[in-house]
């Protein structure tokens, strides 16, 4: 008959003298208790409770945590998911315990505990046995309510304590109202398969610890390949021994000191150049100076010039040109705000620099003006130069990623915000720049909020410096308080008045009527699902784009709206964009408006081509000789963005579907209609799962301004926001900013190079700090990956990745392809996974499409080794001038290869400055072929990206430590295949939609993880290896495991070695490479997922548990009858017996036989539990828990598999299965 946890009975009462309150029991740590069978006694002598965690009872079980310096250290806000000790014997830290559980008494009646449990409710001492059966707690959901109304309340005052969590199945069945009950009483609530759990913290979606399913693997290699890799190992480590080579106690990313010593590394040690000017050099900037100014005058003076001052002079910013140069001559900081259209961003730089010019001060100016985009930058320093009559690279240039036009003359320099911190890796002090102009600073991106600070932390080293912001919006007064109150000034926008039309008077206006149907957009028959999202939101609960506005939309009047057009606007769904409606819209402006551009303002770039191809299919938008349809959008190529801006000739009118980068970042003169569907994809980051999302939300007023002005540059225009006034009205006033919505680990890596300091002091110091568990996961990651160690230093591994303008784990794959000498592949891969995927899926062409690209992928099943096969093949063809025939017939974007082809070529000039690459290529591809070590460079890269596969009869099972069950995207050649033959893949980018998607993986062995992922601790019995904190758990031979371990450790020592000394030729360790390389390519993945397999300490708690007549319900823990069945059919046995006789007490005691062996269980209130202890007990033995009789040391599953053996002596090693 079951009783509840004692912590849950309202209080403890001992006799006789004192009674102690639930609240107050909690805090039994110092007092000196012992156990004895027959229950809990006072004694004087104190006892070492640190080890101890519950104190079992008589009749219940009273789980008090003696022990919880784990749950006060981390506070209430620790991140739950990582923990230091295995998930199977945390039954009280970390995660807190379970709410109740139920026992058994496993004494007589006549027990004479000290103890008296009182009622939470009654507070009436417990009832005798007979009288509590007919009386069970929590049977009806009213009681089980109550019961738990109460069970919050003690969590909420217990402050040692985060969490509770039940197994029950009437808890599970009241979720619904207990969520409801703990929400109003502040607390977070979420159910886990079989699990619910109330918490303090907010809670994951998936919880590794509740799953059952978790992976692990059973591993196995054939024989003779084991034994072949033990012999290159031993012959590894005799060389070793012989040469006397010394041995590295750091493991490969540990700090080779712990002062993060940089003078060493090359470019981090460059002493800052001094600043003593000889005269002859003061001399040779006078002239150069003069001839700048003379040049100057004669632009303005000449007709062109002449006509193009009076063109600048127009613009507003020219008005307060006087009052902008005075005031930075008098501020190191000003604040701009301007509006659109003003000139801020072509005019003020040049204003500087004519001034500078023309006091003869030009040679030494030096102006850095940044932009966020790389269209931006090129886009503007194109016209900057126009206006001053010259050719780009002369005096005004611009330096993005793989390309740039400079010149040595180059005084105003257009770049993207990530080159300027590149520069401020290897020169602190930005020596020579006079000015820095940071532009568009509204958007927030990461990289500018980065930049703010450190140009306030450099400007008091720099008084000389001048710092200019620049906004678009009127928030200019955050960032004059940021900079200690520097002054501001405001341009006007110089747009002609802008018609603004709200859903509803476009409705009116054009008589079109919505309906349910004529919403849905049409994105092809390729992606049917978003169609059949979009006609589930009429049905089912609203999104979280609806629910943001539907109080705004239950409180709007429409009032003065005919009857058909309120008819629309009650049946309005905000998820869609509303493909019909614009081209409604569309053809009313080409129908009846004056001439002037269309700008359209989309999500991305499935809305946009989507879009595209509907339009192109009307029979008046798709006239070619009426309309130009153009896209723009970021990931399009620089020649295909700029066909945006040319103006179409023969009356045609031009229509640009557009994402929110035409907001500011760039200007299309033409336009005269703007129309805004209200929304932008971005991306975000939820810290708490650490799953980056890229979901559709609504724009801030900001953003619908901005979005509005484009409308008004050269006449009057209209802004048709297809949206009611009323959710514009609801909308956020600024965008969040993107250090607050995407993963960090780029920014600490560069946080740490810059030396800055500690990571987490430094951006408490951001405009907007990051949330700590954002900063958490991202130390966390580098410290996985090796860059950081445990004190925050960089590691030697940190500082080279810290070199590499691409994502630490892209980074730390290029450099350990140079050390394994398949450096020309990984460079392809990676290339490619910083650009945009070179395969294109054309709609009417899909099917072709995809059969090309699954020619490429073979039987690889992996994304990366896909993307090789296709670039070689496109360098084989442009070497014998076919390169546009092979892009054309296999469906390749040739412009995207060209793009890879030449950042592979930087990645080389990258690596030569690390030292890890000298000029000779061939020597580093020596193994470039070799797939498998392929495999293994792109796991090393990509982990901890790793996700287990678990192929099932009709379907493929994948599953992430953060995640839980995930999905692969449809454009990965793993997405269509019926099987994945490897039982891991790794992935570079997973992203949330509406399910977690992995966009590209490769699939990888066991030898793989296991040598090249991250780190590898002992479990609890020999053969167990553990990986992720204990997520990922691997069985196999213990000799097998010791090689594993082994040989990891000697690789690991070898890369440590090639990074402090990159000039060392690790072909002198060939022994231990051809052990590597034979583990990694003969490893044919003939291990199996094994669920529920116990570590030695937890099958003892079960044991224990079980054998004091204690245990859960049936199903609440694992069925020890057959994991021992298993074992012994495996081993080619019959099955087991049971012989169960009932004892005095009405408990069983059971005794399960099987060749020759007999072991007795314990005690237990029911059949089924007897025969589960007796089969723990069996296993216990079979493990080599317990001792033999004759306390002999042996392998006590010998005495099983020596039968096995006999039977099966000529079967191969191949059908072997170990448990």
């Amino acid at each position: 008959m079951p009783h509840y946890s004692a912590i849950f009975q309202g209080y403890l009462r001992f006799k006789p003298t004192f009674s102690i309150p639930f609240f107050t029991a909690m805090s039994l740590r110092p007092q000196p208790i012992s156990l004895s069978r027959r229950g809990l006694h006072l004694h004087p002598a104190a006892v070492n409770t640190s080890r101890l965690r519950s104190i079992r009872l008589p009749s219940c079980s009273v789980a008090i945590d003696l022990d919880s310096s784990d749950n006060r250290r981390r506070g209430p806000g620790f991140k739950q998911r990582t923990v230091a000790v295995p998930f199977w014997t945390q039954q009280t830290s970390g995660y807190g315990r379970f709410a109740y559980q139920d026992f058994n008494s496993d004494d007589d009646e006549d027990d004479d505990s000290d103890v008296e449990f009182f009622s939470s409710h009654s507070r009436t001492r417990t009832q005798p046995k007979q009288q509590q059966k007919q009386q069970k707690p929590g049977e009806s959901t009213h009681e089980n309510i109550d019961e738990w109304r109460w069970k919050l309340t003690m969590l909420l005052r217990n402050t040692d304590e985060q969490e509770v969590m039940s197994r029950e199945k009437k808890d599970r069945r009241d979720f619904e109202q207990l969520s409801t009950l703990a929400t109003r009483m502040g607390l977070h609530s979420r159910q886990y398969a079989r699990v619910v759990v109330f918490s303090k913290a907010p809670l994951p979606n998936y919880r590794p610890d509740l799953d059952d399913k978790r992976p692990q693997r059973e591993v196995i290699l054939p024989l003779g390949v084991h034994r072949e890799v033990d012999s290159h190992l031993r012959a590894h480590l005799s060389q070793k021994a012989t040469n006397k080579i010394a041995s590295f106690d750091d493991s490969l990313y540990r700090s080779s000191d712990g002062r993060n010593n940089l003078a060493s590394e090359g470019i981090y040690g460059r002493p800052e150049p001094m600043t003593h000017t000889s005269i002859a050099k003061e001399k040779i900037l006078q002239r150069r100076s003069l001839q700048l100014r003379n040049q100057q005058q004669d632009w303005q003076e000449s007709p062109e010039g002449k006509k193009m001052l009076d063109f600048r002079r127009s613009l507003p910013a020219f008005k307060e040109k006087d009052a902008f140069l005075k005031v930075i001559s008098e501020n190191q900081v000003v604040v701009v705000s301007g509006e659109t259209g003003c000139g801020k961003t072509t005019q003020l730089p040049q204003y500087i620099l004519e001034c500078e010019t023309e006091a003869a001060r030009g040679a030494v100016c030096n102006i850095i003006c940044t932009q966020p985009r790389r269209i931006s930058a090129m886009s503007v320093s194109e016209r900057v130069a126009a206006e001053r009559g010259e050719k780009l690279g002369e005096s005004v240039g611009y330096k993005v990623r793989l390309e740039g036009m400079k010149g040595r003359d180059t005084r105003l320099l257009f770049c993207t915000t990530g080159v300027l911190l590149r520069r401020l890796l290897v020169d602190r002090s930005l020596n020579g720049v006079t000015h820095v102009i940071v532009d568009e600073i509204h958007e927030r991106g990461m990289n500018e909020d980065f930049l703010l600070i450190v140009l306030k932390d450099l400007l008091p080293r720099r008084p000389d410096l001048r710092l200019i912001l620049m906004s678009a919006t009127l928030n200019a007064e955050l960032f004059s308080s940021y900079f200690d109150g520097a002054p501001t000034m405001h341009i006007p926008g110089f747009t002609y008045p802008v018609r603004t039309h709200f859903l509803e008077d476009i409705l009116q206006m054009t008589g079109y009527q919505l309906t349910p149907y004529n919403q849905i957009d049409d994105y092809g028959q390729q992606k049917t699902w978003k169609m059949q999202k979009q006609a589930d939101a009429f049905k089912k609960r609203k999104s979280q784009i609806a629910s943001t506005v539907e109080d705004a939309l239950e409180v709007a009047d429409f009032k003065g709206y005919s009857p058909r057009t309120r008819e629309s606007l009650s049946c309005w769904s905000p998820d869609s964009i509303g493909f019909n409606l614009i081209e409604r819209v569309l053809c009313h402006i080409v129908k009846n408006e004056r001439p002037g551009a269309v700008l359209v303002f989309m999500t991305g770039w499935d809305d946009i081509n989507s879009l595209k191809n509907q339009l192109q299919a009307h029979h008046l938008l798709g006239d070619q000789s009426q309309v130009l349809l153009l896209a723009c959008h970021g990931s399009m190529s620089s020649s295909e963005q700029r066909l945006i801006f040319d103006n179409p000739e023969g009356g045609v009118r031009k229509i640009v579907l557009a994402t929110n980068m035409a907001e500011t970042s760039i200007t299309i003169n033409d336009v005269v209609f703007v129309v805004d569907c209200g929304k932008a994809k971005e991306t975000s980051y939820d810290a708490l799962n650490n799953t980056p999302c890229l979901l559709p939300s609504w724009i801030s007023k900001a953003a619908a301004r901005q979005r509005r002005g484009r409308a008004g540059r050269v006449q009057s225009g209209e802004c048709y926001h297809l949206y009611p006034r009323c959710v514009y009205d609801a909308f956020a006033d600024y965008q969040l900013p993107e250090l607050l919505r995407t993963p960090l680990q780029s920014l600490c890596l560069q946080i740490k190079s810059l030396q800055l300091g500690s990571i987490s002091e430094f951006l408490s110091r951001a405009l907007q700090s990051p949330e700590p568990l954002s900063v958490q996961n991202a130390v966390e990651y580098l410290k996985t990956i090796g860059a950081l160690d445990e004190d925050e230093n960089l590691t030697v591994l940190g500082r080279k990745l810290s070199m590499l303008p691409v994502e630490p784990k892209l980074g730390k794959m290029l450099i350990l392809g140079a050390i394994f000498k398949c450096l020309d592949p990984i460079m392809t891969v990676v290339a490619g996974l910083s650009l945009k995927d070179p395969f294109m899926m054309p709609a009417d062409k899909k099917d072709l499409a995809e059969s090309s690209k699954a020619h490429f992928a073979g039987r690889a099943y992996s994304d990366h080794l896909t993307l090789i096969r296709a670039y070689e093949g496109w360098k084989e063809a442009e070497a014998q001038q076919a390169g546009y025939e092979y892009c054309w017939r296999n469906f390749l974007s040739s412009q995207t290869l060209r793009a890879i082809d030449s950042l592979r070529k930087q990645f080389f000039y990258l690596l030569k400055d690390t030292g890890l690459v000298d000029h000779n290529s061939v020597a580093y591809n020596t193994w470039s072929h070799e797939e498998h070590l392929l495999r293994a460079v792109i796991c090393a890269g990509l982990f901890p990206g790793v996700s287990s596969v678990e192929n099932k009869p009709k379907s493929i099972t994948l599953k992430t430590m953060e995640d839980g069950q995930i999905l692969l995207s449809g454009n990965s050649v793993n997405g269509n295949v019926p099987r994945i033959p490897y039982p891991w893949l790794v992935f570079n980018e997973k992203v949330k939609v509406n399910s977690v998607f992995l966009r590209d993986s490769t699939g990888i062995s066991d030898s793989v993880l296991l040598l090249f992922g991250g780190n590898i601790s002992r479990g609890g019995l020999d053969g167990h290896l553990k990986m992720l904190e204990g997520y990922l758990e691997f069985f196999m031979k213990p000799e097998l495991a010791k090689t594993y371990l082994s040989l990891k450790s000697e690789l690991e020592e070898l890369v440590q070695k090639k990074l402090m000394d990159p000039k060392l030729d690790i072909q002198s360790h060939n022994e231990l490479l051809s052990a590597v390389r034979l583990l990694v390519s003969e490893d044919n993945c003939e291990g199996r997922f094994v669920f529920g397999r116990k570590g030695q300490s937890q099958l003892k708690k079960e044991v224990n548990s079980k054998s004091g007549g204690g245990g859960g319900g049936e199903g609440e823990t694992d069925n020890f009858k057959n994991h021992l069945q298993m074992f012994l059919n495996r081993a080619g046995h019959e099955s087991p017996t049971y012989k169960t006789t009932q004892l005095k007490n009405n408990q069983f005691r059971s005794t399960v036989i099987f060749n020759g062996l007999n072991f007795v269980g314990q005690p237990c209130v029911g059949k089924k539990l007897a025969e589960k202890s007796a089969a723990a007990e069996a296993i216990l033995w079979l493990r080599g828990d317990t001792q033999s009789p004759n306390n002999d040391d042996i392998n006590h599953a010998s005495v099983v598999l020596k039968k096995s053996n006999k039977k099966n002596k000529n079967k191969s090693f191949n059908s072997a299965k170990w448990s």
